[in-house]
């Protein structure tokens, strides 16, 4: 598993850390070496008392551009499925992590990056950075984090929102409150850094505590698994079948 998939960076500021997802060449999409590396990496930052705030963010060109779309291609549904529900598993960490998480987007965050970025504490965004949610398109529900955006904007938004059938700009999300503060491009990251910085310069005992509070009331995991069995279903659709073949990769003769 490469430990380059995602890089472990110090912050701007005493006890707060970068991490940065690290396939630039995939749009840093998520694979599940990817999934496995960052879930590893937050346990690491969680079990230490020095850490005491996170920066999310993506190598150039951008945040996050979802699922590894060939890698899902190649399984069959039911592997599909425990697929997303280790990044679903992925999502629900971030919310439950005893220090803040402070997502940092230019560029794109598309599918499960979008979705990724929401399950963060606060979400920075260029002012200008495409987001959107093309599963529905594809021809499934996305499969996790919609409660993320629930808990965000309410029912009526997030059903908009998810049938992803336009993209939008970070200033657009910025309106609708899904992103919490917007740059120039080329600057989230740094506004992230300093953010995170006087989060962690708060008592590290009431953020752990407030962050748990607000994830025991969020019931993330029954929703989550509900979809899971809603995108099982799905994959088993023509438009999903089609979707997938156009990911796949070329069998060897």
């Amino acid at each position: 598993m490469p430990e380059s998939s995602v890089l472990r960076e110090h912050g701007a500021a005493d006890g707060t850390v970068v991490l940065r997802l690290n396939r630039p060449a995939v749009r840093n999409a998520l694979d599940s070496a990817l999934v496995h590396r960052l879930a590893g990496l937050l346990a690491e930052l969680d079990a230490d008392p020095a850490v005491r705030a996170v920066v999310l963010t993506g190598s150039p060109p951008g945040f996050c551009a979802g699922s590894d779309l060939t890698e899902l291609a190649g399984l069959p549904d039911t592997e599909r499925v425990r697929h997303e529900a280790r990044a679903g598993e992925l999502a629900r960490t971030l919310q439950q992590l005893g220090v803040p998480v402070v997502a940092a987007v230019e560029g794109f965050a598309l599918g499960g990056g979008f979705l990724l970025a929401t399950s963060c504490d606060v979400v920075v965004s260029a002012a200008p950075a495409r987001w959107q949610l093309p599963e529905v398109g594809l021809g499934w529900v996305p499969p996790w984090g919609l409660h993320s955006l629930l808990a965000r904007v309410g029912p009526a938004a997030t059903r908009r929102l998810a049938w992803g059938d336009q993209a939008l700009s970070g200033q657009q999300l910025h309106r609708l409150g899904v992103v919490d503060e917007v740059t120039e491009p080329g600057r989230a990251e740094r506004q992230a850094v300093l953010l995170a910085a006087r989060l962690a310069a708060l008592p590290a005992h009431a953020v752990a505590s407030t962050k748990q509070a607000v994830a025991d009331a969020g019931g993330a995991g029954i929703l989550d698994a509900r979809t899971a069995q809603l995108f099982g279903q799905d994959c088993d659709s023509d438009p999903a079948r089609l979707s997938f073949a156009r990911y796949a990769r070329p069998k060897r003769r």
